[in-house]
């Protein structure tokens, strides 16, 4: 693959990204980091192998944390650009600490200014650990909510935090309508809140991608998830070492 980098070259760059220039003007960016529930991230990665997106890009910093994925013994850059027809998206498997949520959204908006992108949606999770799997949306406008408001709960008031809340931020400043989807989700990994982003997701875009193999994944953790917790459950029921009989 033939990366062009686009950002500058100067060495006091931060944020570094290496790809070719998206293949249309007007493009719509989906966007998922790792968060509660690596809501947004199972969701987009589950998206573009399933659909066949191609990685045309990646985006590194001296700030992200020393990591790198390995699919079957191959490395993986730990933030990836995909593109397919008129959808881009940005997957990334760090969480991105706090300190740097301004310069990567920043960087990556500078990035994407070129090419006229028509939307941004971010995808992300919210714990309420409720059962229902809602989608909540929040958007950059009142005139941009109208497009997600029968496909979400939309958040009356609240806070945003983190990388998607910066780049929503970015999105408000430059005027390029922008969503956050923000699935309901535990404090663990959360196949069934990424199938209902994703469910959203084919609302907006028409791509009718099936979300079925997402469900049969969250069961298997589901089961995992039951299965530990009735471990625990025995290892706190069981005697403790004073309690134990002698013998001899």
């Amino acid at each position: 693959m033939e990366y062009v980098k686009l950002m500058s070259p100067e060495p006091n760059t931060d944020i570094k990204i290496f790809s070719r220039p998206l293949s249309r003007p007007g493009s719509s960016v989906l966007m998922g980091f790792p968060g509660s529930g690596l809501v947004g991230s199972i969701a987009l990665q589950y998206m573009v192998d399933q659909l066949e997106f191609e990685q045309i890009g990646s985006i590194n910093s001296k700030y992200f944390p020393p990591l790198a994925m390995m699919n079957k013994g191959v490395i993986n850059v730990p933030v990836r650009i995909y593109e397919k027809g008129d959808l881009s998206a940005i997957v990334a498997d760090i969480p991105i600490h706090p300190m740097i949520c301004y310069e990567v959204a920043n960087g990556i908006m500078d990035w994407l200014e070129p090419f006229s992108v028509k939307e941004v949606v971010t995808i992300a999770g919210i714990i309420t650990n409720e059962p229902e799997k809602r989608v909540f949306g929040v958007a950059s406008n009142e005139q941009a909510l109208t497009r997600i408001q029968d496909s979400t709960i939309i958040l009356p008031v609240g806070s945003i935090s983190g990388i998607a809340s910066s780049v929503l931020t970015e999105c408000k400043i430059r005027n390029i309508p922008a969503y956050g989807l923000l699935g309901e989700t535990i404090n663990a990994p959360d196949p069934r809140a990424s199938a209902a982003a994703i469910e959203v997701l084919n609302k907006m875009y028409e791509i009718q991608l099936d979300v079925q193999p997402l469900i049969e994944q969250a069961e298997e953790i589901e089961s995992t998830m039951q299965k530990l917790a009735e471990q625990v459950k025995t290892a706190e029921t069981m005697p403790k070492k004073e309690q134990l009989p002698m013998y001899g």
